[in-house]
């Protein structure tokens, strides 16, 4: 299972920075393809970054590109997603999942888990 951190709510003004922690459980995170995903209020579960088993690929949707990053670090089975001039339409919760290696877009397991919801203050 893969699933974040923290599942208590962040609250940031905008322009502010934040980062998010995914891990796994039963297997070690360096099993996995990871992507980010998050769920607006209203909206369907949308790709944000995704990454490699060995970080040397990425990729980032362009509604966040040059802002979030990704990264990970298998020794700490930890993938971290970094967002740096965050907006109010940033707003929404945030989820990690095993992706395909193939389409980073496409999640491999059912259960999502809780999440952690960002709220981005104007």
């Amino acid at each position: 299972q893969v699933q974040t951190v923290d599942p208590g709510g962040r609250l940031v003004q905008a322009g502010g920075s934040l980062r998010l922690s995914c891990s796994a459980s039963g297997r070690p995170i360096r099993s996995y393809v990871i992507g980010w995903f998050r769920q607006a209020p209203g909206k369907e579960r949308e790709f944000v970054a995704g990454i490699s088993w060995s970080g040397g690929g990425i990729y980032l949707s362009h509604s966040v590109k040059g802002r979030f990053t990704i990264s990970r670090d298998n020794a700490k089975n930890t993938v971290y997603l970094q967002m740096n001039s965050l907006k109010p339409e940033d707003t929404a919760v945030y989820y990690c999942n095993a992706v395909s290696n193939s389409d980073y877009e496409r999640p491999i397991f059912d259960s999502w888990g809780q999440g952690t919801q960002v709220t981005v203050s104007s």
